[in-house]
């Protein structure tokens, strides 16, 4: 008898210390409960299957390609347009695009003096107004362009056009210096000097000097 009694009391007294340590167990348990639903509440409602996935990564792999694509695409037609913008001949202002060319005519050669007109010929007066023009060219082109595309023989010529432009005689106007006069017609001896003067008196040029040199500068004809 007395061993069954000492048996309940040890029974109890195992249960008694048990009891702590399942409210512990429970509290902790509760605890698990709570944070899982916090993480539900952020967590999606449906994953999407492997196939699913996949598919999304090739659709977004191949709008990138896309969009690079057009990018690069739009980035060589910008290029193209401004090469293209580069290789036209940029307006020169007041100076328009290329000298004028006007030529003489017959009735205007015949009005001269036969003194002034001398051996000269209709079409030897008007390669000289071809050759004008391409000195006057070609003065304008050293005027604009930059340093690092003229030639080093050049540049002190440019810089000497860049000066004469700017004055007001010839601002504006296209022109070129006596010393330019190297042909294949218009040349700087007795035929050359010949025809300036039957073009000064039509009108086609005007002369100034301006520092050390003598300027000819293209006129329109009244």
């Amino acid at each position: 008898m007395e061993l069954q009694v000492q048996s309940i009391k040890d029974r109890l007294r195992e249960e008694t210390e048990a009891i702590p340590k399942a409210k512990k167990l429970i509290e902790a348990s509760l605890k698990q409960q709570m944070k899982l639903q916090k993480m539900s509440v952020y967590a999606p409602s449906h994953f999407p299957d492997k196939t699913t996935m996949l598919n999304s990564d090739i659709n977004r792999c191949l709008l990138q390609e896309n969009v690079k694509k057009h990018e690069q695409s739009s980035a060589l037609r910008s290029l193209q347009s401004e090469e293209e913008a580069s290789a036209l001949p940029k307006e020169k202002k007041g100076r328009g695009s290329s000298p004028p060319l006007w030529y003489i005519t017959v009735e205007e050669l015949n009005c001269l003096s036969s003194y002034m007109r001398g051996r000269l010929t209709l079409e030897k007066v008007n390669a000289a107004i071809n050759d004008m023009a391409s000195y006057a060219e070609a003065n304008a082109h050293l005027i604009s362009a930059p340093k690092q595309k003229l030639a080093e023989n050049l540049w002190e010529k440019a810089l000497k056009l860049r000066d004469i432009v700017t004055t007001g005689a010839v601002k504006g106007k296209h022109f070129f210096l006596e010393t330019d006069m190297k042909g294949p017609m218009l040349k700087l001896d007795n035929t050359g000097k010949a025809i300036l003067t039957v073009l000064r008196h039509l009108g086609r040029v005007t002369e100034t000097r301006i520092g050390q040199n003598r300027v000819i500068i293209l006129m329109k004809p009244n």
